[in-house]
């Protein structure tokens, strides 16, 4: 009896554990049904080999809920929605990836060793709890407890009927199979109303009449910051840091003859899943999921990139985060691509940060924008010093011509605490991602009073919020435009399309999503072209 009873404040907690976690404490919930089910069941079948079977079907059922509940618990946490199988199982690499970075190989595998080990010596302590059902009942104590157990199990059912007592009890295992039983039914039904979004607005733009004419040619950058949202100029935590930074940056771009506004659209994710904005602002599409990032490379749908290609440019994507094969950047069309591989960076990597973002800004210079024949170049530029885990924190240097393979930051190989000793802290975590975010604006304040000028168009975004850690619970989307050019009359249609002058941008509650961008910048810059110096 007193196995029984230990098998059933197992299996209650570990049922419960996951909401816990999520919730930053124990409760709301005391009283898992399923556990009282469970034991209930065990108290009351005959010892033999169903009961060994049993035993073992319910303990890998356990297992397979807590590895499932534990995922949905760092889904919320970190994307700010739940687990949805159907659309998450590819993500087992990113997050090994991600552990790699952070930890470091060793330690991502002793991690991920030391994860499983715990599951199988929890399933193994729980079925041994059960053993002793496998004896005949001999003892009235057993027989009278399996009775009162049944007893306990029928009140359970009628528990959380009670007013004031259905917050405390619940069906754990239930809700989560329910929830991802209606994510699959409700993702069947994704691909008819995504292909709905395939057939409407532009698709091509290759017919408009002098496509990106008012261009004239000029180079147009269009970069990506990781983690930047408007909860960085917002947040009482983190404005005391970024929003100085922002005037400091406004007051520079000003002082190197250059004009600056600034906006606010709406990410289609929170905390992570970059490739869902960068997506949904080249297509016009609204990728919020992975079965519609899928949908739309499979369709063919022509993005910003062919709108560019389509108008005489050379288009390159610089993404150094990207560290395996990226067939997706070869749908999308990109005449060259600069991954992690194709980048002479002699540098150290910088926990899951494989290179600083001074050198992405330099090499873009360098490299990148370097014409190697008379047509202009549109970039897109993809930036993680802001990315988790937010350690080390770099300097930016001076000297940007000293850059040059990246060797100059070997000197921060091991500065800064480690994540492992960082992130026991949550409060000093928020403190580095200010400091992450403020080098990442720090960085491109340097670039654009260097290198932007009347032949170029800078246009620089957050690709999503942070996480909820981050943010908290309640944060919404959206994320800040900064548009950077020479010539005062390029930026007269971010002006028309509601941004305001300056680095600072005013919060909208009408904000647009990034899926309006293409259709909005492509004819909006075509026709009669600006001509230099009529700023």
């Amino acid at each position: 009896m007193v196995r029984l009873t230990a098998g059933f404040l197992l299996v209650n907690a570990l049922l419960l554990a996951p909401g816990w976690i999520a919730e930053g404490g124990v409760g709301p919930r005391w009283l898992a049904l399923e556990a009282l089910l469970l034991t209930g069941l065990f108290a009351l079948v005959p010892s033999g080999g169903w009961s060994r079977l049993l035993r073992g079907t319910a303990t890998g059922l356990l297992g397979v809920f807590l590895v499932l509940a534990l995922a949905d618990v760092a889904a919320r946490l970190s994307l700010n929605r739940p687990l949805n199988l159907y659309l998450d199982a590819h993500l087992i690499t990113a997050v090994y990836n991600l552990a790699v970075g952070t930890l470091g190989p060793i330690r991502a595998v002793l991690a991920s060793a030391g994860l499983a080990i715990g599951l199988l010596l929890v399933g193994w302590g729980l079925y041994r709890l059960w053993a002793p059902l496998d004896r005949p009942y001999r003892s009235t104590t057993v027989r009278t407890g399996a009775v009162a157990l049944g007893v306990v199990v029928t009140a359970g059912l009628f528990l959380e009927r009670v007013p004031g007592a259905e917050s405390r009890v619940g069906w754990p295992a239930s809700d989560l199979t329910r929830e991802q039983i209606g994510y699959w039914n409700d993702m069947q039904g994704e691909r008819e109303r995504f292909g709905q979004a395939l057939s409407s607005g532009h698709q091509s733009y290759r017919d408009i009449p002098n496509l990106l004419g008012k261009l004239d040619g000029r180079d147009v950058v269009l970069a990506f910051i990781e983690s930047y949202g408007v909860s960085a100029l917002n947040d009482d935590r983190y404005a005391p840091v970024i929003v100085p930074r922002l005037e400091e940056m406004e007051d520079r771009v000003r002082a190197a003859g250059l004009h600056m506004v600034s906006g606010v659209l709406v990410a289609p994710s929170q905390g992570g899943q970059s490739w869902f904005g960068h997506g949904t602002l080249l297509s016009g599409l609204w990728l919020n999921n992975q079965l519609r990032y899928d949908l739309f490379l499979a369709s063919g749908r022509e993005t910003l990139i062919d709108d560019f290609r389509h108008a005489g440019y050379r288009t390159a994507a610089l993404f150094p985060a990207i560290t395996m094969a990226w067939p997706e950047g070869e749908r999308l069309g990109f005449d060259r691509i600069f991954a992690y591989d194709d980048i002479d960076y002699r540098g150290p990597p910088l926990n899951w940060v494989t290179m600083p973002d001074q050198f992405t800004w330099h090499y873009l210079e360098d490299r990148v924008r370097t014409r190697t024949d008379d047509r202009p170049v549109f970039a897109t530029v993809g930036l993680i010093s802001s990315h988790a885990p937010w350690t080390p924190i770099l300097p930016v240097l001076d000297d940007w011509d000293g850059i040059e393979d990246g060797s100059v930051f070997r000197q921060w190989e091991d500065a800064g605490e480690s994540p492992a000793e960082l992130w026991q802290d949550t409060d000093r975590v928020r403190e580095h991602y200010a400091l992450a975010v403020d080098y990442a604006l720090h960085a491109m304040t340097g670039y654009a009073e260097r290198y932007v000028d009347e032949r170029t168009l800078l246009i620089a975004l957050g690709d999503h919020q942070p996480a909820p850690l981050i943010t908290g619970d309640d944060a919404g989307l959206e994320v800040p435009v900064h548009v950077i050019a020479g010539e005062r009359e390029l930026l007269a249609p971010f002006l028309r399309w509601g941004f305001t002058e300056g680095a600072l941008p005013e919060e909208r509650p009408d904000a647009l999503g990034m899926d309006y961008f293409r259709d909005w910048f492509v004819p909006a810059f075509s026709g009669a072209p600006v001509e230099a110096g009529s700023g």
